[in-house]
C-alpha cells in the first residue's frame, strides 16, 4: 500500500494538479453519453429514425449503419461538450490556484502526495452565492490507481478539520453530478447530508437531465 500525506498546495504544483483534474473528469464522459443517450426523446429520435429508414430502404443494414453513425456522432459532440466543461473549470479556479485559494480570502487548497507526486487534490472557498457562514468544498479527485487508499477521506477530512477553526463557519456544502455514485458515496461516509436536488438551468442540462446534488455538512453539533 503507498503512502500518502496530505500538505498545503504550493506553486510547483500547479500542472499536476490541474493534469489530476481534467483526467479525473474525462473519466465521466463514457457515463455521460450513456445518460444522454438513455433519456426519453433521445430514444424516441433513435427509434424514429431506424423505423423511417428501415421502412423506406428496404433492408437492414442501412438502417443499422445509420444508426451506428448517429451514435458515434452523438459520443464525439457530448465528449466535446464535457471537454469544454473541463477547459472551463481549467480557465477559472484552477487557472491560478494561489490567488483563488489564497488564505487571505479565508480559502485553502491541499494536495494529497504519494510516490513523490501528486495524486489528489481538494480545496475549499466561501461561498460565492452570499451565503453567510458557508465553505464550499471544490474540485475534490484523486488518481485512478491510487483509489481505495482513503486518500479522498483523508482530504476531506481535511476541509471539515479546517472549516471547524473558521470562526463563524457554520457549514460546508458541495455540488456533485448524477454521474458521480462514487463522490456521493464518499461524502454520506463522511457525514454530509442531501441538501437539494435540481436540473441545471441551461437548455443543455434540461435537454440532458442534468442533474444536481448539493451536500451539506451542519458544524454545528457536528462530531
Amino acid at each position: 500500500m503507498a503512502e500518502y500525506r496530505i500538505r498545503p498546495y504550493r506553486e510547483e504544483d500547479s500542472e499536476a494538479v490541474r493534469e489530476v483534474f481534467a483526467t479525473g473528469m474525462s473519466e465521466y464522459a463514457p457515463a455521460l453519453c450513456l445518460h444522454v443517450l438513455r433519456q426519453p426523446w433521445a430514444l424516441l429520435a433513435l427509434g424514429c429514425t431506424f423505423c423511417l429508414l428501415l421502412a423506406s430502404a428496404r433492408s437492414l443494414l442501412l438502417p443499422v449503419l445509420a444508426l451506428t453513425l448517429l451514435l458515434a456522432l452523438a459520443r464525439h459532440l457530448l465528449g466535446c461538450a464535457w471537454s469544454a466543461y473541463i477547459d472551463r473549470c481549467l480557465g477559472d479556479d484552477l487557472r491560478d490556484i494561489g490567488t483563488a485559494y489564497a488564505e487571505s480570502v479565508g480559502a485553502r487548497f491541499w494536495v494529497a502526495e504519494a510516490d513523490e507526486r501528486v495524486v489528489g487534490m481538494v480545496g475549499v472557498r466561501p461561498a460565492e452565492d452570499g451565503a453567510v457562514g458557508e465553505l464550499v468544498l471544490k474540485r475534490m479527485s484523486v488518481r485512478k490507481d491510487y483509489r481505495g487508499l482513503g486518500i479522498a477521506t483523508a482530504l476531506g477530512r481535511t476541509v471539515l478539520a479546517f472549516a471547524r477553526r473558521q470562526r463563524g463557519c457554520r457549514a460546508v456544502v458541495l455540488n456533485t453530478l448524477m454521474l458521480q455514485h462514487e463522490a456521493r458515496a464518499l461524502y454520506e461516509r463522511l457525514g454530509f447530508r442531501r441538501h437539494r436536488r435540481y436540473v441545471l438551468p441551461t437548455a443543455y442540462g434540461r435537454l440532458a437531465n442534468c442533474t444536481i446534488t448539493t451536500y451539506r455538512y451542519d458544524l454545528s453539533g457536528a462530531p
